[in-house]
Formats: C-alpha cells, sequence, structure tokens
C-alpha cells in the first residue's frame, strides 16, 4: 500500500544531514525503508549537501587531525559492535508479534523487549536503541476501535503505522504511514474497526497525557 503521510521535508533533510536523533532517525529509517519517494527525496537533499561541499572552500587542516578522524571511526565501529554483541540473541533477529506478523528487519539489532499491557486496551513494547541509551522509542499495539488516550506533546513525536490504522481527529493514517505530532497537537488515536493497530514512535520530550490516562505515564516512561 502507498503511503499518503510522509515525514516533513524539514525532517527528510536533518536526515540526509545525519542530525536527526537517534529515536526518531530509526523511526524516519523504517518509513524509508518502504517509500521509494522518501528515499529519492533524501539522495536529492543528500545530493545537494555534495554540491555545497564541493563548492566550499577548502579550509587548511591541523597536523595529526585526518590521523585524529580514523581513530574516531575506529572507535564508533568498536562501540557498535560492542552492543551488538552485549544484546541477546532474539534481539539481533527480527521480532514478530504474537500473531506472527513481522515487524520491520530494521530493530533486529535493536533491543525489543516484550509487550507489556498497560490498561484495558493498549500494549506496549521499549525499544532499546543500540548505541543510544537516551533515545525514548516503543511498539505500541491497540486492539480494533480501541483508542489511545487523548494527549499533547512538549516535543516532537515520530509515528510510523506497520500494522492497521488509526484515525486521531486530523486525518487517517494507516500501514505505511508516518505521522509528525509537535506541541501544537493534542488528539486521541482511535484505531479503525476493522483490526489492530501496532505502530511505532519515537517521543522528545514529554507526551501530556489528559484524564485518567495520565495514571498510566511513570509506567510507559513518555
Amino acid at each position: 500500500m502507498t503511503a499518503r503521510h510522509h515525514p516533513s521535508d524539514e525532517t527528510l533533510m536533518a536526515h540526509a544531514a545525519g542530525t536527526l536523533p537517534a529515536g526518531p532517525r530509526l523511526v524516519v529509517a523504517i518509513h524509508l525503508d518502504g517509500c521509494r519517494r522518501c528515499r529519492d527525496t533524501v539522495g536529492d537533499f543528500e545530493a545537494v549537501g555534495g554540491a555545497l561541499l564541493d563548492a566550499s572552500e577548502p579550509a587548511a587542516m591541523s597536523a595529526g587531525a585526518f590521523d585524529a578522524l580514523l581513530a574516531r571511526i575506529d572507535a564508533a565501529d568498536g562501540a557498535v559492535e560492542a552492543t551488538d554483541a552485549a544484546l541477546p540473541r532474539a534481539a539481533r533477529e527480527a521480532p514478530t508479534t504474537p500473531e506472527g506478523v513481522a515487524l520491520p528487519a530494521r530493530l533486529a539489532r535493536h533491543d525489543v523487549g516484550r509487550w507489556r499491557r498497560l490498561g484495558p486496551v493498549l500494549s506496549w513494547s521499549r525499544v532499546g536503541v543500540a548505541g543510544a541509551p537516551e533515545a525514548n522509542v516503543v511498539l505500541l499495539r491497540i486492539p480494533a476501535a480501541g483508542a489511545a488516550p487523548r494527549h499533547g506533546h512538549t516535543g516532537r513525536e515520530f509515528t510510523q503505522v506497520l500494522v492497521g490504522g488509526f484515525s486521531d481527529g486530523r486525518d487517517a493514517y494507516v500501514a505505511g504511514d508516518f505521522d509528525e505530532a509537535d506541541e501544537h497537537v493534542d488528539h486521541r488515536p482511535v484505531v479503525d474497526a476493522d483490526g489492530e493497530c501496532v505502530c511505532i514512535a519515537a517521543v522528545e520530550g514529554r507526551l501530556r497525557i489528559h484524564g485518567i490516562g495520565r495514571l498510566l505515564q511513570p509506567f510507559i516512561g513518555l
């Protein structure tokens, strides 16, 4: 199914420039894996960045700068290998939902926790992003016709729909779609009646959960 909702140009540009934080970068990368349109856009941004770099005046490097750069690259590669080796074997393989729906293979090198129940309809799983313990990424699973608590945001929220679909008063989203929300968005996602919905979301800042749902916030850490 072709996605109707995509990351903003600003987000894709930041991804191309390598300036997105680790959590949003993972969620955007999962969208890119299934969206040729956005991959092409990122490629265009990378080409523009390369052209600007080629056109810029060269700057003199200090003595030993190149050796220092190689040392930093070697150290970063070693850190990634150590992180991957420390993960449990199951976390390095593509996880699945209990129903056998395959989650993105890109999650295989990250530490995906078990499903946990939160309230009558919401299940969640913490995604430990390799090399970025500060990243706040979760898988969310809600049954048909279920709803997430109404909430606002203190920062940005990046959501990729993996299975099913939902509506939140702004629009409708289905598998493959990407949603960005910020401090100006207050919404209550309601899952479509024809099946459950599974999403992956990266959150910057905290959610502002309204009503009794805010009592659940300490348990999910968003």
